[in-house]
């Protein structure tokens, strides 16, 4: 049977500059079954979650739900719900839980500080501190946004979590379906596409060590799509696998053709050319598509690594 990820697979198509966009992940457990817009068609109450997203919109903050791996009881009201907070942003990446019995406290959050990366809030409101574990892996397996989150996402997490990698959530939603299995990895906040256990078990380590791994990677949420693409190749252009090495610090040109300014910690700064173009052929852009699309692509037209003077003045 033909899938909207299998067909994007077949032809080979790009997972560079696909990642959802935040500068911020706040994560709220709620287990049992979710729909396709689950912040609203939940057990949790669909007046919290419209109220959750209108807090969280324009603020650079992403809301999604989790759950644990598996089987999942239709448990109305789950006593404690664990709380993650994580800012991506290089050079201040933090990731901080919390847990709260009542949820509707998230409304008292400052959603806009928490964008900037201001965890005080947070800390204060619910009893937050850093979290002490290893790196978070949200995998995404919500069927009804799209069949194939759920028959390729759940048993994904589900190998996972039977091997013994800790850390490991199901997700409601990262964009991108077509790139099944999708995943999060926190606290860095790199997307990766078609996923199998054996990249998504390098990438956990990688980033408990302070490293990007390359393959499948889709980018780094903290940046807009151009600059996701531009940041990746100037990685594999150097090879450069530090988590916080390089910045996106300038974004100029609107689609389809920007020009991507990257920095890196050592002072270096490279001017990446990126174009977006149409995915063809046209194909299905979601298992419940009814007509065809073509998604669009950023491609990385030119890298030139600026001298002192230039990367100065830029």
């Amino acid at each position: 049977m033909s899938t909207c990820s299998s067909v994007s697979r077949d032809i080979g198509e790009p997972v560079s500059g696909t990642a959802a966009t935040a500068t911020t992940w706040l994560l709220l457990e709620q287990p049992g079954p979710w729909g396709a817009k689950a912040l609203t068609s939940s057990h949790l109450d669909p007046a919290l979650g419209r109220a959750l997203e209108a807090a969280a919109k324009d603020t650079g903050v992403r809301i999604v739900l989790i759950r644990r791996p598996g089987r999942h009881a239709d448990r109305r009201t789950p006593s404690t719900r664990r709380v993650y907070v994580a800012h991506t942003v290089p050079g201040k990446v933090w990731l901080h839980t919390a847990t709260t019995s009542d949820p509707a406290r998230l409304l008292d959050l400052d959603f806009a500080a928490l964008g900037r990366g201001d965890h005080r809030g947070f800390d204060e409101l619910l009893g937050g501190r850093p979290h002490d574990g290893g790196p978070l892996a949200l995998v995404c397996t919500n069927g009804k946004r799209d069949r194939c989150c759920a028959l390729l996402g759940r048993p994904l997490a589900a190998e996972l979590a039977a091997s013994g990698v800790e850390g490991v959530w199901e997700v409601t939603h990262l964009g991108g379906h077509r790139f099944a299995p999708t995943v999060l990895v926190l606290p860095y906040g790199y997307a990766y596409g078609r996923a199998g256990a054996h990249t998504l078990k390098e990438a956990m380590e990688g980033a408990r060590e302070g490293r990007i791994v390359l393959e499948g990677c889709r980018g780094g949420s903290a940046w807009e799509r151009p600059g996701q693409a531009a940041e990746l190749a100037v990685r594999a252009g150097i090879g450069e696998y530090a988590a916080e090495a390089l910045s996106v610090v300038r974004t100029a040109g609107a689609a389809p053709r920007w020009e991507v300014t990257v920095a890196h910690a050592d002072g270096r700064r490279w001017q990446v050319e990126v174009a977006q173009e149409a995915g063809l052929p046209p194909r299905p852009e979601s298992c419940g598509a009814s007509v065809l699309g073509s998604p669009a692509r950023m491609s990385v037209v030119a890298v030139r690594e600026l001298s002192l003077t230039a990367a100065l003045a830029s």
